[in-house]
């Protein structure tokens, strides 16, 4: 078995929660009136996981992803993705160097701390499945060597709705590769109103680093020691295990879906200042992690079902761990 890791002690969890609330405040200074969706991009962030932000043109998402990497004092590099995008173009390319009369490896843009990948669904699934490697390994193979990325790493992805032309529908192995997909949204009347007043001065570029990649690794190194009762890893499982065999279900989530759900209900638990994780975190949590991995029975497609409505039955359906290691008579 693997060695229990040391529990936090209280300086701990509060020195990471006030980081998390400062980094948190930075982005929403430019990402105006959507304080969930920053606090879930900071949560995939500490939990070593990627973020695939879907919505129409023009709401922001962007704008979240660059003020992530402004907020963190490291690399990063964005990549516009089109129909004619070449994986080389993301991965990088060995070049034969006439002086040396050897070859040598030129790192693609993926080489950093945050990778922006823009549009990713324009681009082919050739060229998507350049990124399957590096997301789940850090490692990136060209011509048989194996280069490893720079650490912390994340991928934020933005996605336009597939209906859009020009689009193509990611692989369900790359979308099990997000640790969330989060949605952005319109901002309502009030905050549209103080975007437009800020719509010249307000931007990324103007962010000042919070912290520093070093901090943020020692930050992720963190949530991996906050404490999960044994009856919520089964919770988990059993979460799961209602999705797969749902009616209306075709594939459920996975065994990686389930511990990207305690890895982010880890890192969600320490942002609120705690060293344990609830319950309530992996329901909050349920539908940015696992929405994205079901697929629905053609017949609850054809009728206009969702996958969150699945998951609103999983939680009522699925008994809640109590304090004493019973089972509540539902998940509700």
């Amino acid at each position: 078995m693997p060695p229990t890791p040391q529990p936090l002690a209280p300086h701990e969890v509060q020195g990471f929660a006030a980081l998390a609330t400062r980094l948190a405040g930075n982005v929403g200074s430019v990402v105006l009136g959507k304080p969930d969706v920053v606090r879930l991009a900071l949560t995939a962030l500490f939990a070593q996981g990627h973020v695939l932000l879907e919505d129409v043109p023009g709401v922001g998402k962007t704008t979240l992803a660059r003020a992530v990497a402004a907020s963190v004092h490291g690399q990063w590099r964005r990549i516009q993705f089109t129909p004619d995008l070449l994986p080389s173009d993301v991965t990088g390319v060995t070049i034969f160097n006439q002086g040396t009369r050897g070859f040598e490896f030129h790192p693609g843009p993926v080489f950093a701390n945050i990778v922006i990948a823009d549009e990713i669904n324009r681009a082919s699934p050739k060229t998507q499945s350049a990124l399957l490697e590096v997301m789940e390994e850090r490692t990136v193979t060209v011509d048989g060597v194996r280069h490893p990325v720079p650490r912390p790493f994340l991928v934020v992805a933005t996605q336009n709705p597939v209906e859009m032309d020009g689009t193509y529908r990611l692989p369900e192995a790359q979308l099990d590769r997000f640790l969330v997909k989060l949605s952005v949204g319109y901002p309502d009347e009030a905050v549209e109103v103080e975007v437009l007043r800020g719509a010249t001065t307000r931007s990324p570029e103007a962010l000042e680093p919070v912290t520093d990649t070093t901090t943020v690794g020692e930050m992720v190194r963190m949530a991996q020691r906050v404490h999960i009762a044994d009856p919520l890893y089964t919770y988990a499982v059993r979460l799961a295990a209602a999705t797969r065999d749902h009616p209306r279900v075709r594939v459920g989530v996975s065994p990686r879906g389930v511990i990207a759900l305690t890895r982010a209900a880890c890192a969600y638990a320490l942002v609120d200042g705690r060293g344990y994780v609830l319950p309530e975190d992996l329901k909050a949590l349920l539908g940015p992690v696992f929405a994205h991995r079901i697929l629905l029975s053609a017949d609850a497609q054809l009728h206009g079902g969702t996958a969150l409505e699945v998951l609103d039955d999983v939680v009522r359906s699925v008994p809640v761990p109590l304090p004493a290691g019973q089972l509540s008579a539902t998940g509700a």
